[in-house]
C-alpha cells in the first residue's frame, strides 16, 4: 500500500507561502507557511499534521490490539503534542507526547496500560519517528 501527500511552496522561507494536499482529498490546498508554523497564523504546519497522523495511527493500532484481546473500545480520544526544538544545526522534532482518554468496557486498568503501551510501540508512525514518544493513557469508567 502506498499513500501520498503533496506540498507546493513559493517564495522565501519567511515571506513565502505554500499549500498541502492529500491523495484522498481530505486536505486540498491547505495553506501553510512560516507564519502558520512559528507565529500561530491561520493554516496548518508540518508538526500538527504529524501529530494528527500519529494520533490516528496510534488509535487504530490500539483498536486492533484491543480486538485481539477480546475488547472493543466505545471511544479512543488521542491527542499528540509534537515538540519542535532548536538544536545544533537547525530544528528537530524532539518529542511527541500522546494523551489518550479511552472508554473500554470490561477492561481493567493494568491490562489497558499494557495494551496501550504495545500500541505506542507498534504503531507504524511511532516506528517511523526518531523522537522520544511518551504516553499518558486514562481509562474512563
Amino acid at each position: 500500500m502506498q499513500k501520498s501527500g503533496s506540498a507546493v511552496w513559493s517564495g522565501t522561507l519567511k515571506e513565502g507561502k505554500g499549500t498541502v494536499s492529500t491523495e484522498s482529498g481530505a486536505l486540498r490546498d491547505n495553506a501553510y507557511g512560516f507564519n502558520t508554523r512559528f507565529e500561530n497564523a491561520p493554516g496548518t504546519n508540518p508538526e500538527e499534521l504529524i501529530g494528527a497522523a500519529h494520533a490516528a495511527c496510534f488509535s487504530m493500532a490500539l483498536s486492533n490490539i484491543l480486538g485481539e484481546a477480546g475488547a472493543v473500545a466505545d471511544r479512543l480520544a488521542t491527542k499528540a503534542v509534537v515538540t519542535l526544538d532548536k538544536v545544533e544545526g537547525g530544528f528537530a522534532i524532539t518529542r511527541i507526547h500522546l494523551t489518550l482518554d479511552a472508554k473500554v468496557p470490561d477492561l481493567d486498568d493494568r491490562k489497558f496500560q499494557e495494551l496501550a503501551a504495545k500500541a505506542k510501540a507498534g504503531c507504524p508512525v511511532s516506528k517511523l519517528l526518531k523522537a522520544e514518544i511518551t504516553l499518558d493513557a486514562r481509562l474512563s469508567a
